[in-house]
């Protein structure tokens, strides 16, 4: 009895103590794009598009916790106008949530993941009679290194927007594209859980 007792104590401490933000996402990507024109066909600038995402974060009274998220790019995009391709974007990071006023706060985040780029096969270059299948899409995963950022403000009860933007420094990412620097601008529509 008195252990169930200090459980539930614990519990409800805890429950106080912790805030969980759940958020969806929509965002764009910027990079630079080539300036030479030494090569015959330069690998393109990973840019634009449409890009749904989604962010669980949680975090402990003393400001500080862990994010996890990802986005994806919604349509396929065009490789040097040839090869449909999609990427998509994971990354898990500590996070500080300074409180600024009643109804807003700060995100700051830094951590690292992953990118995982799917290029589809437009033209089958095997015959599956004798190979047995044939890829339709060949993939490529890069580590990346992630800084982040955003403000969020309640707008109604628990409900927020976060204005925010990422940075991404990927590793290997010049086999594909021009720059491995890419920027994702955007905002978050989210729900507070423990406010």
């Amino acid at each position: 009895m008195l252990i169930s007792a200090c459980v539930i104590v614990v519990q409800a401490h805890f429950a106080r103590a912790q805030q969980i933000d759940l958020a969806v996402s929509g965002s764009t990507l910027f990079s630079s794009k080539p300036t030479s024109a030494s090569l015959a066909f330069p690998p393109p600038a990973e840019k634009g598009g449409t890009y749904p995402g989604a962010s669980v974060q949680y975090v402990l009274k003393n400001r500080y916790g862990f994010n996890a998220e990802f986005a994806y790019r919604y349509k396929d995009a065009l490789y040097n106008g040839y090869q449909r391709y999609r990427p998509l974007f994971y990354d898990v990071n500590g996070v500080f949530s300074p409180q600024v006023s009643d109804k807003m706060s700060a995100d700051f985040m830094a951590g690292f993941g992953g990118e995982s780029l799917i290029f589809y096969n437009k033209f089958a270059a095997c015959n599956p009679i004798y190979s047995g299948n044939c890829p339709t899409s060949i993939s490529g995963n890069h580590f990346l290194l992630h800084l982040g950022g955003g403000v969020r403000y309640y707008f109604w009860r628990n409900f927020f927007a976060r204005p925010e933007a990422h940075y991404y420094y990927i590793v290997g990412n010049t086999d594909q594209f021009h720059s491995g620097n890419v920027l994702r601008l955007g905002a978050s529509i989210g729900y507070t859980i423990g406010r």
